[in-house]
């Protein structure tokens, strides 16, 4: 027994120190995969047949290939040899041949990462175009279409939000989250992590005679859905945390703590509770 609990914690703390490793190795080869499986195929099928294009007349090609290209792919001009004889002059033939013979190499073999970098370019100089006035204008105008578009403005504008959080890099096109507090939630005595979102609704403030705050409280493990609720801003507690932060602790169902809000000894209880500090700012 104590040879079987030995290894199991060896084993344990083997994987604990092998597997953050290989799932960072393996979603580097997923995301290269699924791009070049998805979009850089695609783009060195372009690159293949623009060389063919510009470099058929200077690239030579033996009688010998096309006609063993032909008898692979058109099996019954075996028996006709004068015919086999006449395709073996056509252009259109030779074009298929250096096709086929540049995908061999750009398509599925060491070329293929041309068109994972080229994607990785093109995207590099999409940025740099849409980071000018005329690029701002363009993409503006073509968001506006889409948002006048049936269909995609029911899914657009939700995917963007998502891109523009994780993404983006300016301030202003991230979600308007101002601080991340703790507050009482779904019921008193439980508390949740919420992010928030701005002012309650102005009749809601009036009717409850309360300064309220919009608050957003993710879901774990997937932290862009949730609950919005209005909460008395006495009643939440700021956390000195970033949103990325917030979020890591969200996704991770706490188990990412960040280092300066790990819990500390137990203290004692408050004097005052948060309901009976609301109700005396209420009567104030």
């Amino acid at each position: 027994m104590r040879v079987a609990g030995r290894f199991k914690a060896y084993f344990l703390r083997g994987l604990a120190v092998l597997l953050p490793s290989i799932l960072t190795i393996w979603i580097f080869v997923w995301g290269y995969t699924t791009i070049n499986q998805n979009i850089s195929i695609h783009i060195n099928r372009g690159l293949v047949r623009i060389i063919v294009l510009f470099g058929e007349k200077h690239i030579e090609v033996s009688d010998a290939e096309i006609r063993n290209w032909l008898l692979i792919n058109m099996p019954q001009l075996r028996d006709n040899e004068e015919e086999l004889k006449m395709r073996t002059k056509l252009p259109e033939v030779k074009r298929k041949v250096l096709i086929d013979r540049f995908e061999d190499t750009w398509v599925t073999g060491l070329g293929s990462i041309a068109g994972f970098i080229v994607a990785l370019v093109s995207v590099c100089v999409l940025g740099a175009v849409l980071a000018s006035v005329v690029g701002k204008t363009l993409w503006r105008t073509i968001e506006k279409f889409i948002m006048n578009t049936p269909v995609l403005r029911r899914v657009y504008p939700y995917i963007k939000q998502i891109t523009d959080f994780l993404l983006a890099q300016e301030e202003q096109h991230r979600l308007p989250f101002s601080r991340v507090v703790a507050v009482e939630y779904p019921r008193k005595g439980i508390w949740s992590v919420g992010l928030v979102t701005g002012s309650g609704l102005k009749k809601v403030c009036d009717t409850t005679r309360r300064d309220l705050v919009s608050v957003l409280i993710p879901t774990s493990p997937t932290p862009f859905t949730g609950f919005v609720i209005m909460v008395p801003r006495k009643q939440t507690i700021d956390l000195d945390l970033k949103v990325e932060q917030a979020f890591r602790f969200i996704i991770s169902g706490g188990v990412i703590t960040p280092d300066n809000d790990r819990p500390g000894p137990a203290l004692p209880p408050p004097s005052q509770t948060i309901e009976q500090r609301d109700d005396e700012v209420l009567k104030e």
